[in-house]
């Protein structure tokens, strides 16, 4: 499977709030070559990143639920991300930003690419959140979208939560170890780490070490800049914000098929808020809710592959038969 991080830079991009900035976005095409075969986006998580091969290899490859022997698969990285290891690619006007923003960043990106119809989006997380914004924003772009333990806004809680993270990456003095751990306890379930630790000792509690090690871990790999992004990015998502709130409303103008996947002990984007949004849209749009089952909450979409891989497979070859190539002029 190909796949190498490419830039694109998009000068005096205009943010919403009609700032404007030069940005450099980086993003990686896996799969057949780019107009030979229809496009999966795959956008993805907090602080995830575009090599997809490497932290979902069990969902994406040759003969995999996402196929990349049948499809071209882009992921793009978020803006400001970091993955590209160039500190004056990171953004610092964080404030500044809206996950619209990056939407329509991703937009330039695939208009650069030459790309103008996605035959599936795919994100998990905050990368689900940011395919409702897209398909609001540019609403004949995809035909089909499955976010998965996603929603189309931030709830209380979740807001809650980032504003806990906010705190924490402006204050402690170890901002991303402290932000990280506080984040795994919402990212598992009480259930996920008695099955996991079952309160054992070495030195100390295990659970302490874990929680130690997964700080350690993303200190390693992400900047204090890019985590205060991502997670304001997360906080501010509300794809339905210019229309009322109302989620039906700002979809009207697209005929895009949507197959919700939520996480039944989903402790952050809960399953309840999945299932209102499918009971509210099943009267007027093509509409199909499943559930992972799993004690590992939300997390579970990077855990439950075989669960997964069974869901997207149906997905995707459900509609198979209307996949299209198109290149923009």
């Amino acid at each position: 499977m190909s796949g190498s991080l490419n830039h694109i830079e998009l000068p005096d991009f205009r943010l919403s709030n009609g700032k404007q900035k030069t940005i450099h976005v980086s993003y990686q095409i896996f799969g057949c070559q780019l107009h030979t075969a229809p496009i999966i986006l795959i956008n993805h998580a907090l602080t995830g990143n575009s090599s997809v091969n490497e932290w979902w290899s069990e969902i994406v490859g040759p003969k995999k639920a996402v196929d990349t022997s049948r499809y071209t698969v882009i992921s793009i990285d978020i803006p400001g991300n970091g993955y590209d290891r160039e500190v004056e690619h990171l953004i610092y006007n964080y404030q500044d930003w809206k996950l619209s923003d990056v939407a329509r960043a991703f937009q330039q990106v695939l208009q650069e690419l030459r790309v103008c119809y996605i035959h599936a989006g795919i994100g998990g997380s905050i990368g689900g959140c940011l395919l409702w914004e897209m398909t609001v924003i540019y609403p004949e772009l995809f035909g089909t979208i499955i976010p998965i333990a996603a929603d189309w806004k931030a709830t209380d809680w979740i807001i809650a939560n980032c504003h806990i993270q906010e705190r924490l990456l402006s204050h402690s003095s170890h901002p991303i170890e402290d932000a990280r751990q506080h984040a795994m306890t919402f990212y598992r379930t009480p259930q996920s780490l008695r099955n996991k630790f079952n309160r054992e000792i070495e030195t100390d509690f295990k659970v302490k070490s874990w929680l130690n090690h997964h700080g350690r871990a993303l200190k390693e790999r992400f900047t204090l800049p890019a985590y205060k992004l991502v997670n304001h990015l997360l906080i501010n998502a509300n794809a339905a914000l210019n229309y009322g709130n109302n989620i039906l409303k700002a979809i009207a103008n697209s005929d895009v098929k949507i197959r919700l996947i939520a996480i039944n002990s989903d402790g952050f984007f809960t399953a309840q808020e999945n299932r209102e949004t499918f009971e509210l849209l099943s009267q007027y749009r093509d509409i199909d809710y499943q559930e992972i089952y799993s004690i590992h909450g939300h997390d579970a979409f990077l855990i439950e592959h075989v669960q997964l891989a069974l869901i997207l497979k149906k997905h995707l070859k459900e509609i198979e038969p209307i996949a299209l190539v198109k290149e923009c002029v």
